[in-house]
């Protein structure tokens, strides 16, 4: 009797996360979702990341821009003030409407601070400021004064910025530690005023201090708002890209972050989720030994959690190949098999090699095997080992390939610069590691939420 011949493979896609290079575009988040961190300095976890040093200076390329974007969005105040003046008597004076513009930076450094911090040191912070200078006095012999005028203020500054990574709630949460604005130029000019010279200097001298303050106040406030506001954003696409449909992957955080001079790490539990349903199971643990700090950026995934992946998965009906009688027979002909026989059905198991490079996902076939075939004569065992090598596993390879291809891609795989990706298997879990480019496009999308 002949069966209807059918070929199908489950299979989970291994998703490179871009999410995590977003996750260091000042190395000020990593990975976090709203589930409890727990105590301790326990290695257990399902994924990991771990992002070197290379990487930092490559995501350092970009710095300025984003540190350009604190000084325009922090708001600056209105200074008011009044001071007794020799000869001019009460000075009352007030600053309104204070913009800044004609921002440049000069160069930026990042270091990580083995167990503290990441430490960002931004050079020659150049702008000027604009605004109306109302003032007014009173002399001592009666004789008084109220003017408006804009002013300029041109200003340098270098600014550093130190900021320690914990977790708050399941959920990366960047503190700033320190934050310290040195000026080494603060100089007013007005406009209209008859005599600039003495009169700038007298302003100058008496509101520095002030505007000094309000200055780091502002900067460094804003600061530890788009620090957060960046942690929020890498969730999100973290989220996003690990997730199709009814599964996703809880990417809650199991501790704070690792801070090593060589590297930030950080811990996920990796649970996946089916139709909002997650499966609680005891995570392994990780050995930080396994990863190296020679090439930018490694991930690491217990077999537990790609197992859930692939069930998820077959449970999702995901990858399910169906061909009917005519199709299967016309590709057993592409191959010059005798189409006269019995269809068989066969459960086989496949070692496949996965690539990823110019922004296509391969797959290698390495060897296969099933049960059955052992309990066949030499002669069977011959013909359906071809027609199962040559034929069925290749093509549902190239379909899944395909499929596999399209479904990382649509995450926004392909816009990124990924150089010389490794898949590395071994005994217990999976390994990623890469080189990559500035992704530009993340910082163009983080940016375009901060305006």
């Amino acid at each position: 009797m002949h069966k209807s011949p059918s070929l199908a493979a489950a299979v989970t896609p291994l998703l490179p996360p871009e999410n995590m290079l977003a996750a260091t575009l000042l190395a000020l988040a990593l990975l976090g979702s709203a589930q409890a961190c727990p105590n301790g300095n326990s290695y257990a976890a399902g994924i990991v990341c771990r992002i070197t040093k290379p990487a930092t200076l490559v995501l350092n390329q970009e710095t300025t821009k984003v540190i350009q974007t604190v000084f325009q969005r922090a708001s600056y105040p209105d200074i008011e003030g009044e001071k007794s003046m020799l000869l001019l008597g009460q000075v009352k004076y007030s600053l309104h409407n204070i913009q800044i513009g004609q921002l440049s930076i000069a160069s930026s450094q990042v270091e990580l601070v083995e167990d503290e911090s990441v430490d960002i040191s931004v050079q020659n912070v150049s702008g000027i400021f604009k605004g109306t200078l109302n003032y007014s006095y009173t002399s001592a012999w009666g004789l008084g004064m109220a003017q408006s005028v804009n002013f300029e203020i041109h200003s340098s500054v270098d600014l550093q910025i130190n900021t320690q990574l914990t977790c708050d709630s399941g959920l990366v949460q960047a503190t700033t530690l320190d934050c310290y604005l040195s000026f080494h130029k603060l100089l007013l000019n007005l406009h209209g005023d008859h005599k600039p010279g003495w009169f700038q200097q007298l302003f100058t001298n008496f509101i520095s201090f002030t505007l000094k303050m309000i200055l780091k106040g502002q900067v460094c406030r804003e600061v530890d708002i788009i620090s957060n506001i960046m942690a929020d954003f890498v969730q999100k696409r973290a989220a996003h890209f690990l997730s199709n449909g009814d599964i996703k992957v809880d990417i809650s955080l199991t501790r704070s972050p690792v801070i090593k001079s060589t590297y930030l790490e950080s811990h996920h539990k990796g649970y996946v989720i089916y139709r909002n349903v997650s499966q609680v199971l005891p995570l392994p643990t990780f050995a930080p030994s396994l990863l190296g700090d020679s090439r930018m950026l490694y991930f690491w995934f217990s077999d537990q959690v790609l197992d859930s992946l692939a069930q998820a998965a077959f449970l999702d009906g995901r990858f399910t190949l169906s061909l009917t009688g005519d199709e299967f027979k016309a590709m057993l002909e592409t191959q010059d098999f005798n189409t006269n026989r019995d269809i068989f059905q066969e459960d086989i198991t496949t070692t496949v090699q996965a690539s990823y490079s110019k922004k296509k996902l391969f797959l290698k076939l390495l060897d296969f095997h099933s049960p059955h075939l052992l309990r066949s004569s030499e002669a069977i065992q011959s013909s359906l080992r071809s027609v199962v090598a040559m034929v069925g596993i290749p093509d549902v390879m190239s379909r899944l390939e395909v499929e596999l291809t399209a479904i990382v891609n649509s995450k926004g795989l392909d816009l990124f610069e990924i150089i010389n990706p490794e898949i590395i298997t071994r005994d217990g879990y999976l390994l990623l590691q890469m080189d990559f480019g500035f992704p530009e496009h993340l910082l163009v999308d983080f940016l375009q939420r901060l305006t």
